[in-house]
């Protein structure tokens, strides 16, 4: 089945059209990479590009990144044979397919049903590419819930914030920054917390979309902050100068990830019959109980899908 927790910091996306840029794709400490058929793709480039990335997706290695394809939307004539010629050519090398401009859980459950027609066909395992499904416009943020829920494949949530921009109108030309004469808070906060929420309710990821000022990392790493501060998953990177700067946000400082190791362990131990089966305890000058121990396993779960080492670790006090 689909692996709905696989570490998603910086997820790169790079032309399926490009051999050139999807090599260097393979030597990057990205999380994921995403093989992209639709905007980063010329209509004309399609049938190659689909081509190119069944023969890299076959014949690269990839390490442990998580390799996606980025198919165009149900509204072109191009989805099905996006989805038939890479998915029959490399789905056994393939953990996700990203679906974009998502509007209504209908066309999520039309990709489902297409995706297990062809693993039936080609003797693969029913039902382990997982759908990654990136709202794009208002119609789509009205029915995330929806979405969400809309197969069990769905792995990721994704804000795509230019089409989004374009289809509310918004007073900007710079993707990820705050609209001119906008000055009473985050313009995206509504967008981003609404994502958030459709995918925690359902046990998905949450993941922002580029920043295209791809050359100014403290901008990205800034805007970056935000949707890390909410609770999101990763964010896009459109560059490999913004992958370390992704993988730093959406990482636990060292010292947070150390402490919320070390809450754990220590209420485990007196919630045990050997410390006591206590339930609200003092680990130094701090209470911890069971929400301590919810909040803690939050940050624990990041350090270790970030592959993070503990540099210090709480032992039971002696008797």
């Amino acid at each position: 089945m689909v692996d709905q927790q696989r570490p998603r910091r910086s997820c790169l996306a790079v032309p399926g059209s490009s051999q050139k840029m999807i090599d260097k794709a393979r030597t990057l400490p990205a999380d994921q990479v995403f093989l992209d058929l639709e905007d980063a793709c010329a209509p004309l480039a399609k049938p190659g590009a689909r081509k190119t990335i069944v023969a890299s997706l076959n014949e690269g290695d990839w390490g442990s990144r998580t390799r996606v394809v980025r198919v165009n939307d149900w509204t072109t004539e191009w989805t099905y044979r996006d989805v038939t010629e890479v998915v029959e050519g490399a789905g056994a090398n393939l953990d996700c397919v990203m679906l974009p401009k998502v509007q209504t859980a209908e066309q999520v459950h039309a990709l489902d049903l297409l995706l297990t027609q062809i693993e039936k066909t080609m003797g693969y395992e029913v039902g382990r590419i997982g759908i990654e499904a990136q709202i794009e416009n208002a119609l789509g943020l009205i029915n995330v819930n929806a979405i969400a829920t809309a197969s069990p494949r769905v792995e990721t949530i994704i804000f795509g914030p230019a089409d989004f921009m374009a289809s509310i109108n918004m007073k900007s030309l710079v993707v990820g920054e705050q609209p001119p004469g906008y000055d009473v808070g985050d313009a995206y906060h509504y967008i981003l917390m609404q994502i958030l929420m459709a995918a925690r309710a359902h046990d998905k990821q949450a993941i922002d979309g580029p920043y295209l000022q791809i050359r100014d990392v403290e901008g990205f790493t800034r805007v970056a902050g935000r949707s890390a501060a909410l609770g999101f998953d990763g964010k896009w990177v459109l560059h490999p100068g913004q992958i370390d700067a992704a993988n730093e946000v959406f990482s636990p400082k060292q010292d947070d990830y150390d402490h919320a190791e070390n809450i754990l362990d220590a209420y485990d131990y007196f919630t045990s019959e050997a410390g006591g089966r206590r339930g609200a305890v003092m680990l130094g000058d701090e209470m911890i109980d069971e929400a301590s121990r919810k909040m803690a396993l939050v940050i624990s779960s990041k350090g270790r899908a970030a592959g993070m080492s503990r540099t210090n670790v709480w032992s039971p006090p002696e008797d």
